[in-house]
């Protein structure tokens, strides 16, 4: 590899460079916040460079693109990479985690992440989904004193071991039919007389089975609430936050090169988004765990996100990507205040342990508040611009049922989001006290109501950014 062919990963090389440092640091120097603090350092760092350096070549190796839109969802990798470690801050001393290893996997997490994002081969979305896949197996099972860890851990690893193998035997199909692994030339030799060759199809539906297994599409779904409850919070955030995220900006050149062919599979990627919207929200609804209830719930949001790929349009693929950044920024904001709400005798997972949180802690409630209606896509926050711009561009490629299904589910999620409100906003002669809220994980929740109000009021500028690369 060229010198400046690593200058085209230059901002994966410092995620990774950082990683490595801060791995072999904790050796000899265990001090927890230290070391998270240069963590959160080079990840910013990777984020300014990300979107303030042009990289000279278009492609890295046939494997890898270094335009505007992968390098600014590096930024958001990285940036969210940088928001779990200042939410571990106070979580991570309370639990006695190893500084050097925990913020060494997380970045090296978001390394993949950036990766996978920004793959232009099968190959490289193969490197960058499994980089950051082998370290959350560690990172779920990382807390030790919690029972269900292990557990969680083992929940993950099994079905993402599947989804390896279905991904692994998909790309060499499409390799015996396509002849190349480069995502254009693939889908381009994969195709005859219009349509997929059996051969390649069945790589590419192999391919979207091991997809679905990563963003909990039904049915490859039954792992999702497990691991979210199990998983310690920061880890729950990066889950909920980039490992699926990436997943679908890895999917948009993915769906982009297949181009018309992709309306072959159209049928199939239209039941597992109708399913996974329909099903994710009726399971949402009964749900006492708040981190099972946002485990389905993040189940439904990637039912939206299928559903403006499914568009396969410029504008529905535009829509995915203001999507994803809305849907992180609210996601992170509302585990940050649940992360601000736990102590070291342990996480409030239910609801009936918030019950009158309000009343002694009204700010920390009302945010919470504010981001769940974010995600539930109330107006005048973020959420509501996003699906408005999924659903639009589903109805104008021609699936209005599937936008109605939506516009369904995203009505109905009104009611689990409320009923935690309600629960928090409560009358109780016995309202918990909460620990105070640390510097960093204010900083981190303060961004992130800034950008859900912001990005639902003026959102202009990002959508203006995003439009002109599709």
């Amino acid at each position: 590899m060229s010198l400046l062919e690593l200058l085209g990963l230059l901002p994966v090389l410092i995620l990774v460079g950082a990683s490595t440092a801060l791995l072999m640091a904790g050796a000899w120097w265990p001090n927890f916040r230290r070391l998270l603090q240069i963590g959160i350092g080079a990840a910013l760092l990777a984020a300014v460079v990300a979107v303030a350096y042009t990289p000279p070549l278009p492609e890295v190796g046939n494997l890898y693109a270094t335009s505007l839109l992968p390098r600014l969802f590096t930024a958001l990798w990285s940036l969210t990479a940088a928001a779990v470690l200042l939410l571990s801050l106070r979580y991570g001393v309370s639990r006695r985690f190893d500084g050097g290893v925990y913020s060494s996997l997380v970045l090296f997490a978001a390394a993949g992440m950036a990766l996978l994002s920004s793959s232009s081969s099968l190959f490289g979305l193969f490197l960058g989904l499994e980089a950051y896949t082998l370290v959350l197996y560690i990172l779920i099972a990382f807390d030790r004193t919690c029972p269900q860890g292990a557990e969680a851990g083992l929940k993950y690893l099994v079905p993402g071991a599947i989804a390896t193998g279905l991904l692994a035997f998909g790309i060499s199909l499409i390799y015996v039919a396509a002849g190349t692994l480069h995502l254009p030339e693939a889908a381009t030799a994969s195709l005859a007389a219009g349509t997929l060759r059996p051969v390649a199809l069945l790589g590419w539906l192999l391919l979207m089975g091991a997809v679905g297994f990563k963003i909990s599409l039904v049915p490859f779904h039954l792992w999702t609430p497990d691991v979210y409850q199990g998983a310690p919070l920061p880890i729950t955030t990066l889950l909920a936050t980039g490992s699926k995220g990436a997943v679908l900006a890895g999917a948009l050149p993915l769906f982009a090169a297949l181009g018309p062919a992709r309306m072959e599979q159209s049928e199939l990627l239209w039941l597992l988004a109708a399913a996974t919207m329909l099903i994710g929200t009726l399971c949402a609804l009964p749900q006492q765990n708040i981190k099972r209830l946002l485990a389905y719930s993040s189940m439904v949001h990637m039912g939206y996100l299928l559903t403006g790929l499914i568009a396969g349009s410029p504008a529905g693929d535009a829509s995915v990507a203001f999507y994803l950044v809305v849907y992180t920024v609210a996601s992170i904001g509302a585990f940050g205040l649940l992360i601000s709400m736990s102590d070291a005798a342990g996480e409030r997972q239910d609801l009936s342990t918030l019950t009158g949180v309000a009343w002694r802690h009204p700010v920390r409630a009302t945010l919470l508040g504010l981001f769940l209606l974010s995600l539930a896509g109330l107006p005048p926050t973020a959420g509501f611009i996003g699906k408005f711009g999924l659903f639009l561009a589903a109805i104008d490629a021609g699936y209005t049922g599937l936008a109605l299904i939506g516009i369904l589910a995203s009505l109905v999620s009104v009611a689990y989001y409320i009923r935690v409100v309600m629960v928090m906003f409560a009358r109780s002669d016995d309202s918990p006290t909460l620990p105070a809220t640390v510097a960093s994980e204010g900083i981190v929740i303060a961004l992130c109501v800034a950008g859900v109000l912001l990005l639902g009021i003026y959102p202009g500028p990002l959508l203006d950014l995003l439009q002109p690369l599709f």
